[in-house]
């Protein structure tokens, strides 16, 4: 038997959970938007059911974004600092608020991808 990708990879990549080869989603590209979200009903490459519920990982999906608005302090504060004495401070949330929407179709799609990992594990 071949052996498997890694996981985080594949995760990543929005591989099938249980081959780690077949695509989750039906389209490579978040474009057109409309269509971001369809996903195969089975893998491709290894035929096991993929959708589990209509309704996939929108807790995930906040987590991920709230996550992404604390992370951005990583590069806005040695580059520009932080201080309640200016705008600084409003500057920075701007500039999250405009990364986390400019990523937020990665977001959705990786966040549904975490949620079919989490219940494929809680299957083995």
């Amino acid at each position: 038997m071949a052996s498997k990708p890694p996981m985080l990879w594949s995760l990543l990549r929005c591989k099938c959970p249980n081959c780690r080869k077949g695509n989750l989603f039906t389209q490579r590209s978040v474009f057109p938007l409309r269509s971001m979200l369809q996903m195969h009903t089975h893998c491709t490459e290894c035929g096991a059911k993929l959708v589990e519920e209509s309704n996939n990982g929108p807790g995930i999906n906040f987590v991920l974004t709230t996550l992404l608005l604390f992370l951005n302090i990583l590069w806005y504060y040695p580059i520009f600092g932080l201080s309640y004495t200016d705008n600084s401070v409003y500057y920075f949330l701007a500039s999250s608020v405009s990364v986390v929407l400019l990523l937020q179709p990665w977001l959705m799609r990786l966040a549904r991808s975490v949620y079919l990992y989490l219940i494929w594990m809680t299957r083995e």
